[in-house]
């Protein structure tokens, strides 16, 4: 009927929640806080009144399912461990397409091409680190870490170690297929003597990229200094970040030109329709 509104509040609450989605209001409603600020390893900045007021729920169930504080953060980390993991950004998408869209003749040779997957491997490694040293999910993903490595209950410890085995093995995959996607578009192949996988290489990457982020913390000129040069087939000197160098390093380890692949003028209009409007896997 015109003028009625939704019960809010207390109100709402008078419908009596059913005890497993007071459970569901009061994990989601903890993790939006954490997203803003990022989790500490102790957990104390969390305060238990906070998360009731945020999730709409009423105290007393919220104490029937969990009579003591450190009963509702073990379920907590449990649930931050299920997609802690950092995630790609969509705005590498944004700058891979910006990329592309400075030289219309980048796939026209093949040192074009070599100098384009450059560009893209100095670009894309400088936001990515910023970015990542710059996102509270980032904060909570370390918090989480050492929360885990300092969890003594042993069951609780296996079922965060658990969650956060499943949360990483599902993002190394995203980031295989994206690599995967990518590289076959600009006709690369994992080098064959090698033996490795995308998701190898993803592992590698991630691993290099989390641990740089780290040291960045007290090693700040690993963001600020820059290396001078066209080492990897530049279409000129360029300024390389030293996480670009180390991460392009890896990469050109694994990956090399697909000699079976043939660049006519067919294959050159369709990759660079879809490189401007490029989507790749979600990260």
């Amino acid at each position: 009927m015109p003028g009625l509104q939704a019960p809010t509040g207390l109100a709402r609450r008078a419908r009596r929640l059913s005890d497993q989605e007071t459970e569901r209001r009061m994990l989601r409603a903890a993790v939006r806080m954490i997203s803003g600020t990022g989790l500490t390893v102790s957990l104390d900045h969390i305060s238990l009144e906070e998360v009731i007021r945020e999730a709409d729920v009423a105290r007393s169930t919220v104490y029937r399912r969990w009579p003591h504080k450190d009963l509702f953060f073990s379920d907590l980390v449990r649930e931050l461990a299920r997609t802690a993991t950092p995630t790609l950004l969509a705005e590498e998408q944004q700058l891979i397409s910006r990329i592309v869209a400075r030289r219309p003749d980048w796939l026209e040779t093949a040192e074009l091409r070599q100098a384009l997957v450059a560009e893209l491997f100095r670009e894309l490694s400088l936001l990515d680190f910023e970015a990542l040293s710059a996102s509270p999910g980032w904060r909570t993903y370390v918090a989480l870490h050492a929360a885990f490595m300092s969890l003594t209950d042993g069951e609780l410890r296996r079922q965060v170690q658990a969650a956060l085995g499943q949360s990483e093995r599902e993002h190394l995959a995203r980031v295989a297929a994206a690599w995967e996607y990518l590289t076959g578009l600009l006709g690369y192949r994992l080098r064959p003597g090698l033996g490795a996988t995308f998701a190898d290489l993803a592992a590698l990457l991630d691993a290099t990229m989390r641990g740089l982020v780290t040291m960045a913390d007290s090693l700040p000129e690993l963001v600020s200094q820059r290396a001078a040069g066209a080492a990897f087939g530049d279409a000129g000197p360029a300024a390389w970040s030293l996480p670009a160098v180390g991460l392009a390093g890896i990469a050109y380890a694994f990956v090399e030109p697909d000699p079976a692949v043939v660049w006519d003028a067919e294959r050159i209009a369709a990759v660079r329709r879809r490189l401007a409007a490029l989507t790749l896997p979600p990260g």
